[in-house]
């Protein structure tokens, strides 16, 4: 059986996005295998996450013991280890988070598994697993086909998959942890959130994103307007938050932040690989730019392509009518 086992990722009480995206990805490639997706739950107080994850998966395997009340990477490597044994997967999803990255590594190394980290895509041809890396600063998709024996182990990029709407009803088993005591390598200390801007772009339903081609500061003005016509947060490529325009919270790209607003209007952008990467996600993509061939128009669903002097103060005038 060609099972899939994943790893979800929870922090301060939440179930981060990534294990669903992670989940939907495996459902793409887990009917070419022939196996079941088995998720793996680890910490204290996490019943209710199993049901949630019950949704993506066939099988919820969940440890709920108070020594996972905090991440640590050993512990969480001698449940994983454990389990691994035990089911014989194909392949094994981990978060490339700071928890993934910190705990992976080492359990490869205990397992003598097949690891490529930090792919963007993931699928199968003859029945062989086709994980995706990006290099040159993504400026190259490389496939990769996995060589040994499995389980194979992967890191997956946050925000590279669309989390689907959960649509399984698998069975929920709560596992008995197999430690007995906690590991006192290392003690959990406390999680220290990065000090946020005046707003969280992540969080945004609309972002209004600008480019260098609104040339300078001044010329913000027009796209506040229009932003404050439709309700929305404004976000900027590399070029904008460098020359000043934004604060660097306000960055989207691989150097700034991931978005996956229910739409996104890009303004001025040509679209460097760094910031479509950070954006492709979004549900829908405006693209406003006087060249034909600016590389943002790949990833639109939406292309204007014309002056943003002459569209935008029209738009922004359109949607205030709308909107009386």
């Amino acid at each position: 059986m060609g099972d899939i086992l994943v790893l979800a990722e929870h922090r301060c009480n939440e179930l981060r996005e990534v294990s669903f995206e992670m989940l939907t990805a495996a459902s793409k490639v887990a009917p070419q295998l022939g196996g079941e997706i088995v998720t793996v739950l680890i910490g204290s107080g996490v019943g209710s996450f199993a049901e949630k994850l019950a949704g993506y998966s066939d099988k919820v395997l969940f440890v709920d013991d108070p020594l996972f009340a905090n991440y640590n990477s050993e512990a969480y490597q001698k449940v994983m280890s454990e389990l691994i044994k035990q089911y014989s997967p194909e392949l094994v999803m981990v978060a490339h988070t700071t928890q993934g990255v910190d705990m992976a590594p080492a359990l490869a190394v205990e397992l003598n598994m097949p690891f490529v980290p930090d792919i963007v895509g993931l699928g199968a041809a003859d029945g062989k697993l086709v994980p995706v890396r990006l290099y040159y600063q993504g400026k190259v998709n490389a496939d990769f086909i996995f060589k040994g024996q499995a389980p194979y182990l992967v890191t997956v990029r946050e925000s590279s998959f669309l989390a689907d709407e959960p649509s399984k009803k698998g069975a929920v088993e709560k596992i008995e942890s197999p430690l007995k005591e906690d590991i006192q390598y290392r003690k959990f200390v406390e999680y220290i959130e990065a000090i946020a801007g005046d707003v969280d772009i992540t969080q945004a339903d609309v972002l209004v994103a600008v480019g260098r081609g609104i040339k300078e500061e001044k010329n913000m003005a027009l796209i506040n307007e229009l932003a404050s016509s439709i309700n929305a947060v404004v976000a900027g490529s590399r070029a904008a938050t460098d020359a000043g325009w934004l604060p660097h919270d306000r960055q989207v790209g691989t150097s700034g932040k991931t978005v996956k607003p229910k739409v996104y209007i890009a303004i001025g952008i040509s679209g460097a690989f760094q910031h479509l990467a950070g954006m492709k996600s979004a549900k829908t993509i405006i693209a406003i730019n006087k060249d034909p061939n600016a590389p943002i128009f790949s990833v639109a669903d939406y292309a204007i392509v014309d002056d943003l002097f002459k569209v935008v103060p029209k738009l922004t005038e359109k949607l205030k009518e709308l909107r009386k």
